[in-house]
């Protein structure tokens, strides 16, 4: 139901983030699994809102024998939201992890060009942007492995690649499929250690009780690093708050939700004294930050 909790705040930040554009046309990849039916759900629950157009796209790797199973999940979900969906079989080849992800993309790409689709829709969450992110820092990636994956980037030939449920948890999607009675397959090869990203995915569930907020802590990082790479406006205001705290020796300590709240403000041009810190507040003025030797 819409207005439910997590659904309602998933809704909201898929409407927000710019991840999903007003009028696109979608092709939205469905595993099968929990988190891409979830978007399915979330995407059809804005389509009218946000005058979508939505395909769902299948790719049965050919991997394992159940596959068939997932299928059968895609074909239900598409008839429950009357969607239409497609399903393409990947042709003999590589069965590496880069082979298929690279072949999966290929065929994701296929169906949304035949489907009149300007964006392909994926269901990476906040989960696996904690596992791209230190898979790249275990590699001794640079500052763009370090971004992480990016909320829309081109795919190629007119296409787009949209992930808009990156800030959401893989907890939520779940629960918000049990509180829908949505059918979702298990895909019992993430059980396999001997691939790194599933055994990175073990030890990080191990470290996360003692770490709470692990993984938002690890999207926020890679979201800054990849505003400050693109140079955003942003992470300008970013920089500028954090420049005047250190001017007068008071960024010691300042967590970043302080640093983040005063450049919203800035952003929407209001006014008002903003706490960082105990006995630290900085002023902004219609917009901009006041300075100490301006202060009144």
């Amino acid at each position: 139901m819409r207005g439910a909790k997590p659904q309602a705040s998933i809704e909201q930040s898929v409407e927000r983030d710019g991840a999903i554009r007003r009028g696109d046309r979608i092709a939205v990849a469905c595993s099968g699994g929990a988190d891409s039916v979830a978007l399915v759900h979330v995407l059809a629950s804005v389509r009218k809102p946000m005058d979508l157009e939505l395909t769902l796209a299948h790719v049965n790797h050919g991997t394992r024998e159940s596959a068939w199973q997932d299928e059968c999940v895609v074909l239900r979900v598409a008839a429950s939201f009357g969607l239409p969906a497609h399903v393409v079989a990947l042709d003999d080849g590589p069965r590496d992890e880069a082979a298929l992800r690279d072949a999966r993309y290929g065929a994701l790409a296929t169906v949304a060009k035949a489907s009149g689709a300007n964006v392909v829709a994926t269901a990476h969450h906040q989960e696996d942007q904690s596992e791209t992110v230190l898979l790249a820092l275990l590699r001794g990636a640079g500052p763009e492995g370090l971004a992480g994956m990016r909320a829309r980037r081109p795919l190629g030939d007119g296409l787009d690649l949209a992930r808009p449920l990156l800030r959401i948890a893989a907890g939520d999607l779940r629960r918000m499929c049990h509180a829908h009675a949505l059918p979702y397959a298990v895909d019992p090869s993430n059980a396999d250690r001997g691939l790194r990203r599933n055994a990175l995915r073990a030890a990080l569930a191990e470290l996360r009780p003692l770490f709470p907020g692990l993984d938002a802590a690890v999207a926020r990082t890679a979201e800054v690093l990849a505003q400050e790479r693109s140079a955003t406006q942003r992470a300008d205001l970013r920089r500028e708050v954090r420049s005047v705290l250190a001017a007068q020796e008071d960024l010691r300590d300042v967590d970043f939700e302080h640093v983040e709240a005063a450049v919203r403000a800035i952003e929407r041009g209001a006014s008002g004294r903003f706490h960082m810190k105990k006995g630290v507040e900085l002023r902004i003025d219609r917009g901009a930050i006041v300075r100490s030797g301006e202060m009144s």
